[in-house]
């Protein structure tokens, strides 16, 4: 596989509300009204599935199936070398129709003992538009708690307490939060955001009433005893995750916190004349505009506003020109410590 692909909507079914702003986005009518995450360039599956959440090419395969059968073509033989056929990323579009429970992921060692999995799931959230009169996000808590108060308020589930503890951060196009793992948080309603992140469905979710159907689906069966020694419960100062570029101007804007580089990397593309990308596996979420990605070995595609678009490694050198602005998904780079 060389050409870039355009992919459809991939909304598995969520427990909450939302969708709207995706299907604006995408030019799309807005009838769904719990398809609140669109899966991009998706080789995983929702936590316990065997196919929701698999993105399925045009020719009919599934996106995993097709790298697993040339993983060198897709990603790279550096990335091959580190991190084996997998993408080691998944992106997402996540349209907050209704505040998100308190949650938190578990990180790799945790994923590798409890999960049977190389990835835990950390991430980070580009926020691309807003609605309503206050939209915000909860990353950390406020002040270091004990694992005894955490413990009581599951047991209790204590919403106000849970969400009260958290920093509450209002947010505007621009602003990108890093989550790294076990950091407790919540995304704020009327919050609309690009995230990337490991390739996992691992939440767990403390604020489980009115949410979840059961206590089981919040911890994902491993209990809140064992789940809750994943959970950062250290004082975070939400500054230190979060870089806000709203008003950079350039032809490549960096979105992410240094600290993020080892999971993913993102960047906001707007060419002021013809820019040159070098070879990678990519996803791409076009915000706005028109333009053309040409690429070495791929031919020419035309971009719009909506596109999300898959692009392997052997495409080769591209070139993206025209008055666009697009955000740039890569894994992390071969060789990154995780």
């Amino acid at each position: 596989m060389t050409a870039p692909i355009k992919l459809p909507a991939n909304q598995p079914p969520q427990f909450y509300r939302g969708g709207a702003s995706i299907a604006a986005l995408r030019g799309a009518s807005s009838d769904k009204e719990f398809g609140p995450e669109d899966w991009i360039a998706s080789t995983t599956t929702l936590f316990g599935q065997e196919e929701n959440g698999l993105t399925r090419l045009p020719d009919g395969r599934r996106l995993r199936e097709a790298v697993s059968a040339d993983p060198a073509s897709w990603l790279g033989a550096k990335h091959v070398e580190s991190f084996a056929d997998s993408t080691a990323l998944l992106v997402k579009l996540l349209d907050a129709g209704q505040r998100l429970p308190v949650h938190f992921h578990p990180s790799n060692s945790f994923a590798r003992k409890h999960f049977d999995s190389h990835f835990g799931k950390t991430e980070a959230w580009i926020v691309v538009g807003t609605s309503g009169e206050d939209p915000r996000v909860y990353p950390g808590f406020k002040e270091t708690v004990s694992a005894s108060t955490v413990d009581e308020w599951v047991r209790e589930q204590n919403t106000e307490a849970m969400l009260g503890a958290l920093n509450s951060v209002p947010v505007r196009p621009g602003d990108n939060v890093y989550i790294p793992a076990g950091l407790p948080h919540a995304i704020g309603e009327g919050v609309f955001v690009v995230e990337l992140q490991q390739p996992t469905d691992f939440s767990l979710t403390i604020e489980w009433r009115d949410f979840l159907e059961s206590p089981e689906k919040g911890h994902l069966g491993i209990g809140f005893d064992t789940a809750l020694q994943a959970l950062d419960t250290t004082a975070r100062d939400p500054e230190s995750i979060i870089r806000r570029t709203g008003d950079e101007d350039g032809s490549i804007v960096d979105l992410l916190v240094p600290d993020s580089a080892d999971f993913f990397r993102a960047d906001r593309l707007h060419p002021l004349a013809p820019l040159a990308l070098d070879p990678s596996f990519a996803v791409f979420v076009v915000l706005d505009g028109q333009g053309t990605l040409r690429t070495e070995h791929g031919g020419e595609l035309a971009l719009a506003k909506g596109d999300t678009v898959v692009v392997p490694f052997a495409a080769g050198q591209a070139e993206l020109s025209g008055d666009l602005t697009t955000i740039r998904c890569r894994p992390p780079a071969p060789g990154a410590r995780l």
